[in-house]
């Protein structure tokens, strides 16, 4: 599947719920998870419906390369919170101002439908959230750390949100990314 990027206006739609859990739906979140698999550069850890044109509730979230992929179907945060315990971002960029990505600083979020840009959003690292499973049951579970994030990442895509609208609003710093000469990921400072 091809995943739309920015500026698509498809990408600033609320989605609609799900009210058909059938062998079509399937279907989607099997090709939806082989694209995700596919993604590279960086790895994706969630992709959401409106991110491959199809304006309905529902998102992927893969928080270990290696790991499950978990489906969220009518996704609704119940309950969100900070706590002392600082989640782990393994594939997160990590930036000081002026420096390279390595450097210890920030935690950056990026997106695969706004490639190569990245910023510090603040977000809550422990939510309950309430949501359908691929067969239509319902679920509520507890999510915490990078988990959390990258759920409330997606979920905003199901509402027409991106994470740079969080990162200006929030007065943080947006970052373009780039290679240097040893294939290392540089990042520069955007004037927003």
């Amino acid at each position: 599947m091809k995943i739309l990027t920015t500026p698509n206006k498809a990408l600033l739609e609320k989605a609609e719920p799900i009210i058909r859990f059938d062998n079509k739906l399937k279907k989607i979140i099997t090709e939806m998870s082989a694209t995700l698999d596919a993604t590279v550069d960086p790895i994706g850890v969630g992709l959401a419906a409106p991110q491959v044109a199809i304006p309905k509730r529902f998102f992927l979230t893969k928080p270990n390369e290696k790991g499950q992929t978990f489906v969220f179907i009518n996704p609704v945060i119940e309950s969100a919170a900070s706590t002392k315990r600082i989640p782990s971002f393994k594939n997160s960029p990590k930036v000081e101002a002026g420096k390279p990505a390595k450097s210890k600083g920030k935690l950056l979020e990026g997106c695969l439908s706004i490639p190569n840009i990245w910023g510090n959003v603040s977000r809550k690292n422990q939510i309950r959230i309430q949501f359908c499973d691929i067969d239509g049951k319902r679920h509520t579970e507890t999510f915490i750390g990078f988990p959390a994030i990258i759920i409330q990442h997606e979920l905003d895509h199901l509402n027409g949100i991106l994470f740079t609208k969080h990162v200006i609003e929030q007065k943080e710093l947006l970052y373009r990314s780039h290679k240097n000469a040893q294939g290392e990921d540089e990042f520069e400072e955007i004037e927003v």
